[in-house]
């Protein structure tokens, strides 16, 4: 159950964040989760938003660089080393994470994985975590 992401680089200035979300507002686009780092002179953000295709054309006409990409996102339970055996599983299997991100609502959690293999890591997951579709996570 891959999500799309959206990835907008932006420059490590004052205000270029407020801008980006300026832009997704007034597009009526709610941001679920987001992460954001730093580059050098250029920051990256990750998000994962209620229109991706939106997103992307809104930022465009904005003269914001924003693309679309493939995340798998994993429902965690709230105990010590749950993440280790997720992590742990993807490493046996051959799996690298390149990055991820969490995000939480009242008792729920979940992390937001992008992997060097997403359909072997789904499938590797499925079997031990519940694997969220961007619906499930829309309603966190």
């Amino acid at each position: 159950m891959q999500m799309k992401q959206l990835t907008v680089f932006i420059e490590n200035r004052l205000g270029r964040l407020e801008e980006v979300t300026e832009t997704l507002s007034a597009a009526n686009i709610n941001i679920i989760c987001i992460s954001l780092s730093d580059t050098g002179e250029y920051g990256m953000l990750r998000m994962i938003v209620s229109q991706p295709a939106a997103a992307v054309d809104a930022l465009a006409a904005s003269g914001f660089s924003a693309v679309l990409g493939d995340v798998i996102a994993v429902k965690l339970p709230h105990h010590f080393g749950a993440l280790k055996g997720l992590s742990g599983q993807l490493s046996e299997n051959g799996i690298d994470i390149k990055y991820m991100y969490a995000l939480t609502s009242g008792e729920n959690a979940a992390i937001v994985i992008k992997t060097s293999d997403n359909d072997k890591a789904e499938a590797v997951l499925s079997g031990e975590h519940e694997l969220l579709s961007a619906v499930d996570v829309y309603n966190m």
